[in-house]
């Protein structure tokens, strides 16, 4: 089992994913489309292990994946993201991905979403409809660590911290500049390397996927 949690949600990006989530878009372009949620994931991750750097923040993800992402939503994820699978009373809130967004994210999603929008090529408003469509994948892979291999506060706190550490140390300019925004004050201002770095992120990622 991987340590590093951006694997494995990477793992979920199967060509078939991401035909599923183009076509929620409206038949958006593949390459935009992945792009797009590989930086999404990047964003989440790095930002929940920002928001667990607190020992408030740490208690209040461990309690939201206690109650509400235990990782089964993984199980019929493409049923779910087309419409074909009814949730259970009890995932209504592990498949809210805006409530999610708004936890994780608060004022600065409307940043990463146009972030992630320059990055990718995706229109912005597409780009905050995938965002809300996989927000549940990230919480739910998260949750899932945690059941499987029983894992207390302090070790997702690790996992999270660890992977966005891994990811800088590898010299990952997407993780870093994500990052960067992250811990801007304010919602923060969007560099002008952002289009850039998505363009060479696009390549290394479909070179990974041949």
């Amino acid at each position: 089992m991987s340590n590093n949690l951006m694997d494995l949600l990477q793992s979920q990006l199967s060509d078939g994913m991401i035909d599923q989530l183009s076509n929620q878009l409206g038949g958006e372009d593949r390459q935009k489309t992945a792009t797009a949620a590989s930086g999404i994931m990047s964003t989440l991750v790095t930002a929940l292990a920002r928001n667990a750097s607190t020992p408030e923040g740490a208690a209040s993800l461990t309690n939201a994946l206690e109650k509400d992402h235990d990782g089964s939503i993984l199980d019929n994820i493409t049923d779910f993201l087309g419409g074909n699978a009814k949730p259970a009373p009890e995932q209504a809130r592990a498949l809210n991905g805006q409530g999610i967004l708004n936890h994780v994210l608060g004022n600065k999603q409307n940043g990463a979403i146009n972030m992630i929008s320059q990055m990718s090529g995706l229109d912005s408003n597409k780009t905050g409809s995938l965002m809300t469509m996989m927000a549940p994948m990230v919480m739910g892979m998260l949750g899932k660590q945690k059941k499987q291999q029983g894992m207390d506060m302090s070790s997702i706190v690790s996992l999270l911290t660890g992977t966005v550490s891994q990811a800088k140390s590898n010299n990952n300019q997407t993780m870093s500049l994500i990052s960067g925004f992250l811990d801007q004050d304010g919602d923060g201002q969007i560099t002008d390397d952002v289009a850039n770095i998505g363009f060479k992120f696009l390549g290394n990622l479909f070179r990974r996927k041949r």
